[in-house]
């Protein structure tokens, strides 16, 4: 599995982030974020959200578990799994009928649904490092990483 690791030193560069991987991701796609809570998985769904063009209020759906982003050809599905007791409580919202062609799921906390969430297509991970951030990206598919690779390259690589 191929990794990407850059810096991010603010919740700008978080957003901006997101906006340039909006580029590489097409429907269908499964997107896992992982990170201690305020590791900034919200903030980099914000980012992907504006990068497709939305620009109302990025609300996370903590108590809710998903929220739908309807665009122009495209839904995305915004997943918080935080607080999911049990992972069959999905099959009750119904997580098959999410995945369909022209959708995108991005789910954070993703280990509280193993099971039954469809397996990553890019795993989005997100770590303290003193004021800002820490983001590796990985995926099993090479012409995902080197097209993220290429949208990646405005950002300092992590030693």
């Amino acid at each position: 599995m191929q990794k990407i690791t850059v810096e991010l030193a603010d919740e700008s560069q978080t957003v901006r982030m997101g906006q340039k991987l909006a580029a590489c991701i097409k429907a269908p796609m499964t997107i896992y974020f992982k990170g201690e809570l305020g590791a900034g998985k919200t903030t980099l769904v914000r980012g992907i959200l504006r990068g497709f063009g939305y620009q109302g209020a990025t609300k996370s759906p903590t108590y809710t578990l998903v929220e739908p982003y309807e665009l122009v050809g495209l839904t995305i599905y915004h997943f918080d799994l935080y607080r999911l007791a049990d992972p069959e409580e999905l099959e009750f919202i119904g997580i098959r009928e999410y995945q369909q062609p022209d959708s995108i799921m991005l789910i954070e906390w993703p280990d509280k649904g193993e099971g039954m969430i469809p397996r990553s297509d890019l795993m989005i991970e997100l770590d303290y490092k003193d004021d800002g951030r820490k983001v590796t990206l990985s995926s099993a598919h090479p012409e995902l990483m080197q097209k993220l690779e290429k949208s990646c390259d405005f950002m300092p690589k992590s030693s």
